[in-house]
């Protein structure tokens, strides 16, 4: 439901943005960065839980929409979701002969992003926004002790930057464009995660 939420606030504010935009994209068609997109991810992952970490490679999507302001700045809403391979797992000593284990699954998120056409084809941008994640957590208990077992999912926020570079002609009916990006997530159970993923992905016009 909060995804749905944010995702409406992000629509609802690239559309109020866009509006004084909209005169000019007759006259601006120099760049493709406009309209519906959809992206594959791929990288590395880090999970951070009990102040140790497990990297991993990673993959998702993305889909999102953009809009150009004055010919040069491109605004929109994303939505997401990513993954490590085979999920991530961090696992620390709890006294003796146990072991807590933190695992986290996949993550699904909504965000808006801003960003600069340096040139028309080349895009420099930053985004922030919301995202859940699934987890698990447990207690392998010694001989003689009790363990525990809780799966759970866990919101929080996303900050992240990135390039994008469209390989195709602004006028082609399928633009295709690659990226790279880093994307910080932030969960309030006070885990974390880093991404660094490179993207390929076409626009719809």
């Amino acid at each position: 439901m909060r995804i749905l939420l944010m995702t409406a606030v992000a629509v609802g504010f690239t559309a109020i943005a866009a509006q004084p935009a909209a005169a000019q994209d007759d006259q601006d068609k120099s760049t493709s960065f406009r309209g519906i997109r959809i992206e594959a991810n791929a990288g590395g992952d880090r999970f951070q839980s009990q102040g140790v970490h497990n990297d991993k490679f990673g993959y998702g999507a993305t889909i999102g929409f953009d809009g150009v302001i004055g010919g040069k700045i491109v605004v929109g809403p994303e939505g997401s979701f990513w993954r490590a391979n085979d999920w991530t797992e961090n696992c620390t000593p709890a006294g003796p002969g146990g072991d807590i284990c933190h695992k986290s699954f996949e993550e699904w998120g909504a965000a808006v992003r801003l960003g600069y056409l340096v040139t028309p084809n080349f895009l420099v941008y930053g985004k922030g926004g919301y995202v859940n994640n699934e987890q698990r957590k447990r207690f392998d208990a010694p001989a003689g002790q009790t363990g525990y077992y809780d799966h759970f999912r866990s919101d929080g926020y996303q900050l992240g930057g990135g390039l994008e570079y469209t390989l195709t002609s602004a006028d082609a009916k399928l633009p295709v464009y690659v990226g790279a990006q880093y994307v910080y997530s932030q969960y309030s159970d006070h885990t974390s995660r880093q991404r660094l993923m490179g993207s390929i992905g076409v626009r719809f016009k």
